[in-house]
């Protein structure tokens, strides 16, 4: 809903396809009404994932259901890129098996990017990297990530109370309370009366928000506005797993980005391979497509520091990535009509129409206000190249900042 949330006019899907995109609008699994194709399933089984299944099931779902929609209005074969189907020739088979990973975007009939926002950046990452160690597909063209997930450590005192809580309490109540969400239409059709009366009378309205923004750390984001959407209502609502909640906290502690901790080594040997979890920002060296990393000044949810730490991992490891800031709380980047965010946006989306124009330089970064946050970068840049025998990437063709 966040997407479209403004209407026509302001709205980052809607600019989207008036600059003449087809627009695909991608969600993740957890919803009060538990809808599945098995009806009878459990609550404990409808709510057993974390932001592994959401990384390297959902996404996965999403982008091939694009691919397969995209070729068959293109009148391309679905098998384009190596899939083996039933009702193709052996000679097509073949000569797929032959095809290189790296050959797969480019022979795609389609240029396909993705924007994501703070959970939803997390996902597309663990997505990408699990794709390329998989040695499978990822189809995209262009990441865009706004105030993405992934780290967490610098984080006010409410998140690192939640998170020790969380952590503490995990392996005891996740049995008992799989999901977080309102159980009932009773209570959800209170919720949603106590949303109208927020917007009805704002003065109601204005201290609810004051004490949520405390409860996030002071960020200024319109939290009472977002529980006026449309999907907040009696039949369903979003809801959250249990064990995304302990993913998220887990991360927070291991000040890494990682994959779900299962707690023991013979469970993470079963998942991974290794007794620890897999280190995701260890392996960015695997992302093989342009990145664009965009934080929010006014962000207490997912502070700069956090997003610079994807970008500064993404510099050290090659990839092609720039950094940029607005003067944005955590919700004003899907939730609010900002202009110069949407202008922002359709121009990155412009660069993967053309991979020469594509190629962008590590260095590149384009600020609000670049005196203050440039020389930070530039400070940040510095010390890593007076790291002891670390080898740094530089920019092409040798040339450095």
């Amino acid at each position: 809903m966040g997407w479209v949330s403004n209407g026509v006019v302001g709205s980052p899907a809607f600019a989207a396809y008036d600059q003449g995109y087809d627009v695909f609008l991608g969600n993740l699994r957890g919803l009060v009404s538990r809808e599945h194709m098995d009806k009878n399933l459990s609550s404990s089984k409808y709510w057993k994932y974390s932001v592994n299944e959401h990384g390297t099931k959902d996404m996965p779902a999403i982008i091939e259901e694009i691919h397969k929609i995209k070729t068959s209005e293109l009148g391309s074969s679905q098998n384009l890129i190596g899939e083996e189907m039933e009702d193709q020739n052996d000679d097509i088979k073949n000569s797929e098996i032959q095809t290189s990973e790296e050959d797969v975007t480019k022979n795609q009939p389609y240029k396909l990017c993705a924007v994501c926002h703070s959970l939803g950046g997390a996902v597309m990452l663990m997505y990408v990297v699990t794709s390329r160690i998989a040695q499978k597909p990822h189809r995209l063209s262009r990441l865009v990530l706004l105030s993405p997930a992934g780290f967490h450590e610098d984080s006010n005192v409410v998140f690192s109370l939640v998170e020790k809580i969380i952590l503490f309490v995990g392996p005891v109540l996740a049995p008992l309370v799989p999901g977080l969400y309102i159980p009932t239409r009773f209570f959800r059709m209170l919720l949603n009366k106590l949303a109208r009366d927020f917007h009805n009378y704002p003065a109601l309205g204005g201290l609810v928000q004051t004490l949520m923004g405390y409860v996030v750390g002071g960020d200024s984001s319109n939290w009472v506005g977002v529980l006026g959407l449309p999907h907040y209502n009696m039949d369903d609502m979003p809801g959250v797993s249990f064990h995304v909640v302990l993913h998220l906290a887990q991360i927070k502690r291991a000040k890494r980005f990682q994959m779900y901790d299962y707690g023991s080594t013979a469970a993470n040997m079963e998942a991974y391979g290794t007794p620890k979890p897999l280190d995701l920002g260890a392996h960015y060296s695997l992302i093989d497509i342009p990145m664009d990393l965009v934080a929010g000044q006014r962000d207490r949810v997912i502070s700069p520091t956090m997003v610079k730490k994807h970008y500064k991992l993404m510099r050290k490891a090659g990839v092609e990535v720039s950094y940029n800031e607005f003067e944005y709380a955590h919700l004003d980047f899907t939730f609010s009509h900002r202009e110069e965010l949407l202008s922002y946006v359709m121009s990155r989306l412009a660069l993967a129409a053309d991979a020469g124009k594509g190629r962008i330089k590590q260095t590149t970064v384009r600020l609000r206000k670049p005196k203050r946050v440039q020389s930070e970068i530039e400070k940040d840049r510095a010390m890593e190249y007076r790291g002891a025998d670390e080898e740094i990437p530089g920019e092409p063709n040798g040339h450095r900042k």
